[in-house]
């Protein structure tokens, strides 16, 4: 018993077995794991919609776009150390696995520093720039300054899992994850019902969370001496590492970066329908949030496989588990896809008690869903390639249906749909420019995919 326990939470070589199945097996606890990660924002919203109010809850959304902007360097990190991780592990060569995962550590502490200083003073004069209603500014503020400060345990948490992940083990970092989600809904409470300390409280209790999330993965790693060696010695930064770890991981940072500022950008075209229109754009981005969860975590899937599989030079398995890990994702959406059908103005009432706030959520959500189907196609594919050493294409694909496509549409059809009785045009533009740039970015991924320039990028 002892045994099977203890292999449920080994690494995974998913270069040999089937497919389809060493995806899935792989993807499960990793969904579960980003459904709770995701609990964190909900539970957040939740609490303060029905603690605080509808403002509160708009001042946490509000702040969203600024805090994914900021994190956009260490999602680069985790990545790109995913990808040496997998690829490293894949073809067994343990002192370069060792060199890269001590590099890591020792660039997410200098990286994690420096965004403390920079988003200290960005915080407010960005909210301002945004156009951020005064009556929730405040709020915004001290809740991004606390996420900030704390920003260290956010790091280490996403970049320990990106480790993780790449040797095959996405069940450790559900558990760690599941008992800082438990002990972030437990804060949120204290901290917002019963010691009345509004959005702050809740910023509070997600670092704390994070914190702990972060020292269990590390203690997690720290045994796991039959894989690799976490000795001082490698901890010194190894410059080739760093510069291998930047070139795949950046471009994923820049693709984050890119599409945080177009939300950045939305949102001031949100802000300017009213406080309604961004609780709304709340409630939506709350639930998207989970719809969308599956399709990362296949993504993430998709990336550990294709990068262990090209590591091991397996480029026949790797086609084959594209293709049914496609499949499979693209059907879990299209079930998602359903239940929000039918059961979306129901979830939208857990985040407010305001009827028409809830109307208008499950309206515009309705809008997005069949999007999610699409998405699951980028998302795999991506997967594939990033797995595989190619960061740059999904990075240019991302540029383009964000900052070509959904940006000029959002802000186009709310200028040529302005009426006297609609003078900013209608709200309906932030959801369908959305859903428009979803079609287009998975047409493009299956095209680029099928191209294959991929197959030239693993590490030598």
């Amino acid at each position: 018993m002892g045994g099977k326990l203890k292999a449920l939470f080994a690494q995974t070589d998913m270069t040999v077995g089937k497919p389809w199945k060493q995806i899935v097996i792989f993807t499960i606890p990793m969904l579960i794991g980003n459904i709770a990660q995701q609990l964190y924002n909900t539970v957040d919203s939740i609490v303060v919609g029905k603690y605080v109010g509808d403002n509160a809850l708009a001042a946490v959304g509000s702040a969203s776009p600024i805090l994914n902007l900021l994190l956009v360097l260490f999602i680069g990190i985790s990545m790109g150390t995913s990808i040496m991780v997998s690829q490293f592990f894949g073809a067994k060569d343990r002192e370069s696995l060792s060199k890269t995962i001590g590099s890591t550590i020792t660039l997410t502490a200098v990286s994690s520093l420096i965004i403390m200083v920079l988003g200290s003073v960005t915080i407010r004069p960005l909210l301002k720039m945004l156009n951020t209603p005064a009556s929730i500014i405040d709020w915004c503020t001290s809740y991004l300054l606390i996420l900030i400060v704390g920003i260290m345990g956010v790091a280490y948490y996403n970049m320990f899992c990106g480790i993780l992940r790449g040797l095959g083990d996405s069940l450790s970092a559900l558990v760690y994850l599941l008992v800082a989600t438990v002990i972030n809904i437990v804060l949120d409470l204290w901290f917002v019902a019963g010691l009345q300390m509004g959005v702050a409280g809740v910023a509070l209790a997600t670092v704390i969370a994070q914190m702990v999330s972060a020292v269990l993965c590390f203690f997690k790693l720290k045994r796991m001496t039959d894989v690799f060696d976490l000795k001082f010695k490698y901890l010194k930064p190894d410059m080739d590492n760093i510069m291998t770890i930047l070139r795949l991981g950046l471009p994923s940072g820049i693709t984050q970066a890119i599409f945080s500022m177009a939300m950045v950008v939305v949102q001031s075209l949100t802000n300017s329908f009213g406080e309604m229109v961004i609780a709304a754009n709340v409630i939506i981005m709350r639930v998207d949030g989970f719809a969308m969860m599956p399709n990362f975590s296949f993504g993430t899937a998709m990336t550990t496989y294709s990068g262990q599989n090209v590591g091991a030079r397996e480029f026949d398995r790797v086609h084959k588990g594209a293709k049914q890990g496609t499949i499979i994702a693209a059907g879990t959406s299209a079930a998602i896809t359903g239940l929000i059908l039918i059961f979306g103005k129901y979830l939208m009432g857990i985040f407010t008690n305001t009827s028409e706030l809830v109307t208008l959520s499950a309206n515009m959500m309705k809008i997005l869903a069949v999007g999610y189907i699409a998405m699951a196609v980028t998302q795999s594919l991506s997967g594939v390639m990033r797995g595989a050493g190619d960061t740059m294409t999904p990075m240019w694909i991302s540029i383009v249906t964000t900052v070509f496509i959904r940006v000029p549409l959002a802000y186009g059809i709310a200028h040529f749909t302005k009426t006297p009785e609609l003078p900013g045009g209608r709200y309906e533009c932030i959801w369908v420019s959305l859903l428009i740039s979803w079609v287009l970015g998975a047409v493009l991924t299956v095209v680029f995919y099928r191209i294959g320039k991929w197959k030239n990028k693993g590490l030598e």
